[in-house]
C-alpha cells in the first residue's frame, strides 16, 4: 500500500475520530449536573445576570443547535472560547500544550530506554532469575495505579530524601527560560542557562517516571515476546554457526527484526501517554493540558473539555500515520498496513 493509499484513508479516519469524539464528548459534558453560568457569574448574582451570562455563551440554545454550531466552528479551525478564561480555546491549548508535549517526549524515552533493554535480557535469559524479574516488573508497571505511584515518589524522593522537586516545572525563585520552543530543557539550553536547565530537568523526572512506568512493562513484554521468536529463526541459528558472538546476533541481527512489531506498540504509547498526563499532571502541579482540563471540568467549561479532546484525538490519529508510514520506511516489502 503506497504513500498517499494510507494517506487518505488515515484522514478519513481522521474525521470520522473527530467527529465521534466531539459527539460524545458533548453529550457526556452537558449530562454533568450544574450551570457553568451560575458558576462564572457567583452565588450572589440574580437571575437576570445569570440569564444574560447564559445567552451570551450560547448555552439557552437547544443542544442540537450548540452542535451544530460548534461543528461549524470547528470545521473552521475555530475551537471555541474558554467560559472560565474568556480566551480562545485554541491559544489556551497552545499556551498549555508544550508542557505536557515535553513531559509526553520525556516519559515516552525512559519507558523505552527501560523496557526495551529489559525485554532483550529476559528473552535472552529466558526462564532464570533475572527473566521472572523483568516479568514481575513488567506486570508490577501495567497494574501499578499512577496516582499511587506519583504519591510514593513523592513520599520518598521529596519528603524523606529531599533530592527531587515534589511539583510545578521550574524552580519559583529561578528564571523562565525565554519561549522559544515552550520546552523549557531546550529553551534553557538556546539560553545558555545551565542553572535553570537542571532546575527544569529534576522537576521533569518524577512526573516523567510516574507517567512513562506503565509502558515500561508494556514495552518489556512487547520485546520480549518478539525477541523470543526472533531467536527462534534459521537466520539466528545460521549467524551462530558462522561464529558471531552472543551480542552480535541479538543487537545487530534479532533485535532490529524484533523491533518491527514492537512499532505500533511504541508508537501508540504517545497517544495513550497524552491522555495519562491528565492524572500525572495534576498530582505534580504540572502546567499543561492535564491541569488546563481539570480545572476546565470543575469550571463546567465544555468548549476548552472538548477541545482538548479533540486535540488529543487528532494527535493519537497522526501517530497512527506515523507508525504505518514507519513500518513501510522499515520494511518497504509490506503490501497492507494498518
Amino acid at each position: 500500500m503506497n504513500f498517499l493509499t494510507i494517506l487518505r484513508r488515515r484522514l478519513g479516519f481522521l474525521v470520522l475520530v473527530v467527529f465521534g469524539v466531539s459527539m460524545i464528548t458533548f453529550a457526556i459534558s452537558h449530562m454533568i449536573p450544574g450551570d457553568p453560568a451560575r458558576l462564572l457569574a457567583g452565588d450572589r448574582a440574580s437571575e437576570a445576570m445569570v440569564a444574560g451570562i447564559r445567552q451570551s455563551l450560547g448555552l439557552d440554545l437547544p443542544l442540537w443547535d450548540q452542535y451544530r454550531i460548534y461543528m461549524v466552528n470547528l470545521a473552521h479551525g475555530d475551537l471555541g472560547t474558554s467560559i472560565r478564561t474568556g480566551r480562545p480555546v485554541g491559544e489556551d491549548i497552545g499556551a498549555f500544550f508544550p508542557a505536557t508535549l515535553e513531559l509526553v517526549i520525556v516519559a515516552l524515552l525512559f519507558s523505552i530506554a527501560i523496557g526495551v533493554p529489559l525485554g532483550v535480557v529476559s528473552a535472552v535469559w529466558r526462564d532464570r532469575p533475572i527473566d521472572h524479574l523483568v516479568r514481575t516488573i513488567s506486570v508490577s508497571g501495567v497494574s501499578t495505579p499512577a496516582f499511587w505511584l506519583a504519591l510514593m515518589l513523592i513520599y520518598f524522593f521529596y519528603g524523606k530524601l529531599g533530592w527531587l522537586p515534589g511539583g510545578g516545572r521550574i524552580d519559583l525563585d529561578g528564571a523562565v527560560p525565554p519561549a522559544i520552543t515552550g520546552f523549557y530543557l531546550v529553551d534553557t539550553v538556546l539560553a545558555g542557562d545551565g542553572e535553570a536547565f537542571w532546575s527544569a530537568l529534576k522537576h521533569l523526572l518524577l512526573p516523567a517516571i510516574t507517567l512513562g512506568f506503565v509502558h515500561v512493562g508494556i514495552a518489556a513484554r512487547q520485546i520480549r515476546s518478539a525477541m523470543l521468536e526472533q531467536l527462534q529463526e534459521d537466520y539466528v541459528r545460521t549467524a551462530r554457526a558462522g561464529g558471531l558472538s552472543a551480542a552480535a546476533v541479538v543487537l545487530r541481527h534479532a533485535l532490529p527484526n524484533a523491533l518491527m512489531p514492537s512499532v505500533t506498540v511504541l508508537g501508540l504509547a504517545f497517544g495513550d501517554l497524552l491522555y495519562g498526563a491528565v492524572l500525572t499532571e495534576t498530582v505534580f502541579a504540572w502546567p499543561g493540558m492535564g491541569s488546563y482540563v481539570v480545572a476546565s471540568i470543575q469550571a463546567l467549561d465544555f468548549p476548552a473539555v472538548m477541545g482538548f479532546t479533540v486535540v488529543v484525538s487528532f494527535a493519537y490519529v497522526l501517530v497512527n500515520l506515523a507508525v504505518d508510514l514507519v513500518y513501510l520506511a522499515l520494511d518497504p516489502r509490506i503490501t497492507e498496513v494498518g
